[in-house]
């Protein structure tokens, strides 16, 4: 059910890659650099597995640097305006790795540190355990922030995530997962069908800050409340390059798990489904992938597609927003997201 092989070593430590097989046969394979989810292999409508994520065979090249493909993200993913915020009366600064803002937990995030991994059994499928604690003042984030991630490969052919943080000192959280979700054998995610649980989206500026404001929908290229191809409105998107990166507000109860979005390919009937009880996710549609080599297939522009569940992009810097990403000492953060898997 879990098979642990060396994967290379980063940061002088060593790197294990995790193969979680269920019931079913479905096989996700995660490493402890950076909670890197680089394989996971679900049937199509014939019972052939396939591979649907991107991602690389080797350690090295996710070294050389990549779009954090599978990775957990943090410790705030997405925008942060202008690398800085006001907590408690203090001007805090943090690294401005996308100047002149802080972007996905800036210059060596969770994406890029070894975590500690615990391979478990559990009553629902095997689960790997992956736990990180980012120091005091690491990227600029005040507070000693304790981080467990639980992966679990559930036998009714879901991968679960389940994450939990602590910290000693008032500071920010929004930890995301940003898997690109490729469920065919073509180049591109054009073709698939996505269906998207979000009546109203954050516009944003040209730098994809969202700019405060909430809008509706319906009547504009990023209406998905009924399935279409991702590639019908790509272009209507805008966007340079053009495509789909936005913030979209799901809809109910913003703490509740529910369901995010629904992603159908119809060549191989295989669908994904996405659950999480955030507020928002950041649909993007690897507008600035350029072709890199991967396990499989080229990393080409709308190579894949991400669901990043999450709190809203800047929202430490937007009055409406900023108790949502907030977390005191008495707290705890949690983020459970789901993908789903089965078959039209």
């Amino acid at each position: 059910m879990i098979d642990q092989q060396p994967f290379g070593s980063a940061d002088g430590k060593p790197v294990s890659l995790y193969s979680l097989t269920n019931r079913a046969g479905l096989c996700a394979r995660i490493t402890d650099y950076g909670g890197i989810v680089t394989e996971l292999h679900v049937p199509d409508r014939a019972g052939k597995l396939g591979d649907v994520v991107l991602g690389f065979a080797d350690l090295a090249s996710y070294l050389a640097g990549h779009p954090f493909f599978g990775a957990i993200v943090g410790r705030v993913a997405n925008r942060t305006s202008n690398a800085r915020f006001e907590l408690d009366g203090r001007t805090i600064e943090l690294s401005a790795n996308r100047p002149p803002n802080h972007m996905h937990g800036g210059f060596k995030g969770f994406d890029k540190k070894v975590w500690a991994a615990e391979p478990m059994d559990s009553e629902q499928g095997p689960a790997l355990r992956l736990h990180y604690v980012a120091a005091d003042g690491e990227e600029g984030y005040p507070g000693r922030l304790d981080v467990t991630a639980i992966y679990t490969l559930r036998d009714d052919n879901a991968l679960h995530l389940d994450i939990v943080a602590t910290t000693d000192r008032p500071t920010i959280v929004n930890i995301v997962n940003h898997t690109y979700w490729n469920l065919g054998d073509g180049p591109t995610v054009l073709d698939h069908e996505v269906q998207l649980f979000a009546s109203r989206y954050t516009p944003a500026g040209a730098d994809l800050v969202p700019t405060g404001a909430i809008a509706e929908v319906a009547g504009t290229p990023f209406d998905f409340r009924a399935a279409k191809p991702i590639g019908r409105d790509l272009a209507a998107a805008g966007g340079n390059p053009a495509g789909f990166d936005a913030n979209f507000i799901i809809d109910g109860d913003p703490k509740a798990l529910r369901p995010v979005a629904r992603l159908v390919h119809p060549g191989s009937g295989r669908v994904l489904e996405i659950l999480a009880d955030q507020p928002g996710v950041q649909f993007y549609t690897g507008n600035s992938l350029h072709g890199s080599s991967g396990k499989g297939r080229d990393h080409v522009q709308y190579g894949g597609c991400c669901f990043e569940t999450q709190c809203f992009p800047d929202a430490i810097n937007k009055p409406a927003w900023r108790d949502s990403v907030i977390l005191r000492p008495d707290q705890s953060y949690r983020h459970t997201q789901i993908a789903r898997f089965g078959t039209v």
